[in-house]
């Protein structure tokens, strides 16, 4: 193993035409920002291989007639990983991984806190690899009074250093250049190294670079530290092992004698390079808000009061597009209706395609506005102190602050936050967080929750502008996260883990929103939802439509016959008699039967047999609920002027009772809160733990408990 040979770095540029540059800088630094005004939206996202870390990577235009790919890697803070995803990063910059190298790396810094950002680039320098960096957050810098000599500190760390502004598209032509400069080696690497590196363990350190010539004396380092994970041959294993044991190598020693270094370097060229203000000058705008939202009182008075204007805000924006919507469908099957002939093909198109697009399309405002909203709280810089605030009720059920930001981001998807409990360092409380993270209520819960609760749910306000229908919503989004606190204290007393917790996060500066980022990540999860969750929910309702038009025997045909000799004796009771016969074939349908199977396990709960059919439809995607109703309705009823929502309510039992009444939506809605319902969290559970025993039990608890709260709930109304 060895490191790249610069040497032949442009003509592979030459050739290649496609350079590989990896982009690297602590968590908040602004490499995010940067990625995405690089890359525009020619970007895709996959897995670094063999790990189950996100891998984001775009295309790069430099000068037109040189394109790079730009692997967006995990942030760290130094090059002495800990998390999965920082061995990812970590590797990567050793050239350690075998299916992944770069050629030119570019570092992002904070020109805010440059003493924290040059650790990570001293370190990266000392590896002799070609490197730029941008220097981020200038705006905020200034803000602080800090002013730079972005000359001296270049001539200093002897790599070009060029000052960029991600979000107002400053600098970044330059930064092209220069990346441009450094693949024709216009740049050289520099030949001093950061501090003196040999010194650290100079004998140990010669002897590895016998056995790799081409290693700087940093590389050398990390090669006695960590060569157990590099992909070496077992000889040279041992070798590096002898080694060690020969010269005495204390890693620990040495990675803190190396940073202390490194910080008296930086130290010195901050001095020379950076005026900072007097630190007893009037605080920044940040921390008087800080002082306010993290208020050990008034703090959790505002989370609180975010997140009902959250819910309240999908049912007060949401209302009027979701009318519109509903209506224009409800126009179209009843235009359809009267201008088709009466065929199987015309049923089809009416009662599954029509259907089924109504039951995914009236809910893409809500979609649309809670992706919105949680995007302002994360640009804001708001999302981060949720975190901080909810750290000390996490410890009590085992849980720490970083296992907030999954569970928040359940509230959109379960599958995305389970993947980003990776940054959780400690085993047991990473697998406590996945393990409760789906009882967050998430964006597929959002249609049932909304059509259930204009069902059984008065809409009333008070005081003017407080509705009950929000309410309600909310209630169901506490209920799902109160769960997951007990279900998570639970489970603690069974896994068994030991291993220290910390709990380390850093809080962003507070920042207006960029409002096209959160109107692009609207129309993207809108995008999303109707391809993903629309193909889903097609798909089902074309195959519940068949089950539910066709039936075993003769019993459909028997059924024909006989109505249609009724309707010729009494053609005066024509339409009662169609919607009888439209029920009865329902009934005797395969949908039917499947449903009436199953009845008697959840008539306790307060469901009838279509609402059998829409809980085992719903186990492929929550949101495929509305979809069921739709097309069962639709072939029962035959009436295409009317709405689902008023189908629903005027559905009633062979007694004359109402289908849903307020226990029967309430018991309703607490099952879709706690049930596991989708196959796709199931799945990325087993990835993300590496066994099966774990989305079982998951399954196992989460359907057992929603049985029971559903039971419990049903009896007390």
């Amino acid at each position: 193993m060895a490191t790249v040979n610069f040497a032949y770095l442009y003509m592979h540029v030459k050739q290649q035409q496609l350079l590989r540059i990896a982009l690297v800088g602590n968590p908040n630094s602004g490499k995010t920002s940067l990625f995405n005004a690089l890359t525009g939206l020619n970007q895709k996202v996959g897995n670094f291989p063999g790990v189950t870390v996100d891998k984001k990577t775009g295309i790069l235009d430099i000068d037109g007639s040189l394109k790079a790919e730009l692997i967006d890697l995990p942030g760290t803070y130094s090059l002495y990983p800990r998390r999965a995803d920082e061995w990812v990063a970590y590797k990567v910059l050793m050239n350690a991984d075998v299916d992944l190298n770069a050629d030119i790396i570019v570092l992002v810094a904070d020109a805010s806190n440059l003493k924290r950002n040059f650790l990570f680039c001293s370190q990266i320098i000392d590896l002799k690899r070609p490197v730029v960096v941008a220097l981020t957050m200038n705006d905020l810098a200034a803000k602080k009074g800090i002013k730079i000599d972005v000359a001296g500190i270049e001539a200093d760390l002897g790599v070009p250093v060029v000052p960029v502004n991600p979000r107002k598209n400053k600098g970044l032509a330059h930064l092209r250049k220069v990346i441009g400069m450094v693949a024709k080696q216009q740049y050289s690497i520099p030949s001093r190294d950061f501090i003196d590196n040999k010194n650290v363990a100079s004998n140990a350190i010669e002897s590895v670079q016998q056995l790799f010539p081409q290693l700087s004396d940093y590389a050398a380092i990390h090669f006695l530290i960590n060569h157990e994970n590099f992909p070496l041959p077992q000889h040279l294993q041992e070798a590096i092992e002898d080694i060690e044991q020969k010269n005495n190598f204390n890693p620990t020693k040495t990675q803190a004698e190396e940073i202390l270094k490194r910080y008296q370097r930086i130290k010195q060229i901050l001095q020379k390079n950076v005026v900072e203000p007097d630190p007893l000058e009037q605080k920044l705008f940040t921390n008087h808000l800080d002082n306010i939202f993290l208020h050990r009182v008034w703090g959790y008075l505002i989370l609180l009061i975010v997140l009902f204007l959250l819910f309240q805000s999908i049912f007060w924006l949401a209302r009027y597009p979701m009318d519109g919507i509903e209506w224009s469908f409800t126009q179209l099957s009843h235009y359809l209706s009267n201008t088709l002939p009466d065929a199987w093909w015309s049923n089809l198109l009416i009662n599954g395609i029509v259907a089924g697009m109504s039951g995914i399309m009236v809910f893409i405002p809500q979609i649309m506005i809670l992706f919105g909203l949680i995007t302002i709280l994360e640009d804001s810089g708001y999302m981060a102190r949720i975190s901080f605030l909810s750290d000390k009720l996490m410890r009590k059920v085992g849980l720490n602050g970083k296992s907030v930001m999954p569970m928040i981001s359940g509230f959109a998807c379960a599958v995305p936050a389970i993947m980003s409990t990776r940054n959780i360092e400690n085993k047991k409380e990473r697998l406590l967080t996945i393990m409760v993270t789906p009882l967050m209520s998430c964006s597929a819960r959002l249609p049932v929750y909304t059509i259930l609760i204009s069902l059984v749910i008065k809409n009333t306000y008070y005081f003017g502008f407080l509705s009950l229908q929000g309410l309600v919503m909310m209630g169901l989004y506490l209920l799902g996260l109160v769960m997951a606190l007990i279900v998570s204290a639970v489970l603690k007393g069974f896994i068994k883990m030991n291993e220290k917790s910390f709990f380390i996060l850093e809080l962003p500066i507070y920042r207006a929103p960029r409002w096209k980022n959160v109107g692009i990540t609207m129309v993207e999860k809108a995008k999303i939802f109707v391809r993903d969750a629309g193909k889903v929910i097609m798909i089902i309702s074309l195959l519940l439509w068949f089950l539910s038009a066709y039936g075993p025997g003769k019993q459909m045909q028997q059924l024909d016959a006989h109505y249609t000799t009724l309707i010729q004796q009494q053609p005066q009771q024509e339409a009662a008699l169609q919607r009888e016969l439209a029920s009865l074939k329902l009934q005797h349908s395969y949908a039917g039967i499947l449903g009436k199977t199953i009845e008697p396990v959840i008539r306790p709960l307060g469901f009838d047999w279509k609402i059998g059919i829409a809980l085992i439809t719903s186990f492929a995607a929550r949101e495929v609920f509305v979809g069921t109703m739709a097309t069962l309705y639709s072939v029962e009823e035959g009436k295409e002027d009317v709405s689902l929502r008023e189908k629903m309510q005027q559905a009633k039992y062979s007694d004359g009772s109402k289908v849903y009444t307020l226990p029967a939506g309430i018991s309703l809605m607490v099952f879709y809160v706690l049930a596991m319902q989708c196959m796709s969290t199931l799945a990325v559970v087993k990835r993300e733990t590496r066994s099966w025993k774990w989305p079982v039990i998951q399954f196992v608890y989460m359907t057992g408990l929603a049985y029971i709260m559903s039971f419990i709930v049903y009896h007390i109304f």
